[in-house]
């Protein structure tokens, strides 16, 4: 099921032009990363589309429900979101659990699925051992991956990442792309990835779109499928 289409996109700051005749989309059961080079307007292509950037001109399709026919769930991950201060109250625990209660409404008691659903959230990112900490005593990695392990409890239909695995380290990452792809095969859900490590998440992936650019012109959209070598413009 297609759940973004993306028609002819532009996006300028004042004057410059950022992003040119972009088309993309993203169904559910794949795992997309999105790619380029630094400066390639990859997070502005991310906050265009979902209206947090007002596009120039071009049009953003999202559905309104999921494959199973129920309201469509999006979550977004902007790049280095944590930034809780040593005061923060709440165990890392606690905040991650906070994040099933927009499921079944905030006076409803969590069930064991739901706490079930907590701990692999929290394992997924290498956060189980650290489950009874401050989150205002972590690291700012470790801050990072309780945000991921929270969004991953409140188990949206669409997984929108920037740069996810900064502070993670290699076996982390490796257990996270899993989770992604297994999402993504097993349960249908949809995630879109920005990464500055292509070659790392490759045999993860089901597919790249790569912004690129020829001299002085707009960022423009390049599509490859799996480990095709042949490219296609989007």
């Amino acid at each position: 099921m297609r759940y973004i289409t993306v028609e002819n996109l532009s996006f300028q700051y004042d004057t410059d032009p950022v992003l040119e005749g972009i088309n993309y989309y993203l169904d559910s059961g794949e795992f997309v990363t999105l790619t380029g080079e630094n400066g390639a307007a990859k997070s502005t292509l991310i906050k265009a589309t979902l209206g947090i950037l007002k596009s120039k001109h071009g049009q953003v399709k999202i559905s309104e429900f999921n494959q199973d026919g129920k309201k469509l769930r999006l979550a977004y991950l902007p790049q280095q979101i944590a930034s809780f201060n040593a005061g923060f109250p709440s165990t890392v625990y606690e905040f991650v659990k906070s994040g099933r209660y927009p499921r079944n409404g905030w006076f409803r008691r969590l069930t064991k699925h739901d706490e079930e659903h907590v701990k692999v959230s929290l394992e997924s990112v290498g956060m189980w051992e650290n489950r009874y900490k401050k989150i205002g005593d972590l690291s700012g990695g470790q801050k990072q991956r309780a945000v991921i392990a929270r969004m991953f409890a409140s188990d949206p239909d669409i997984f929108v990442l920037d740069e996810p695995t900064t502070g993670m380290d290699a076996g982390t990452t490796q257990t996270f792309y899993e989770l992604m792809h297994h999402s993504a095969h097993k349960h249908g859900k949809s995630v879109l990835m920005i990464t500055h490590d292509p070659e790392e998440v490759k045999g993860y992936a089901d597919r790249n779109i790569h912004l690129v650019r020829n001299q002085d012109l707009p960022w423009r959209c390049f599509n490859i499928h799996g480990s095709e070598e042949g490219s296609e413009i989007a």
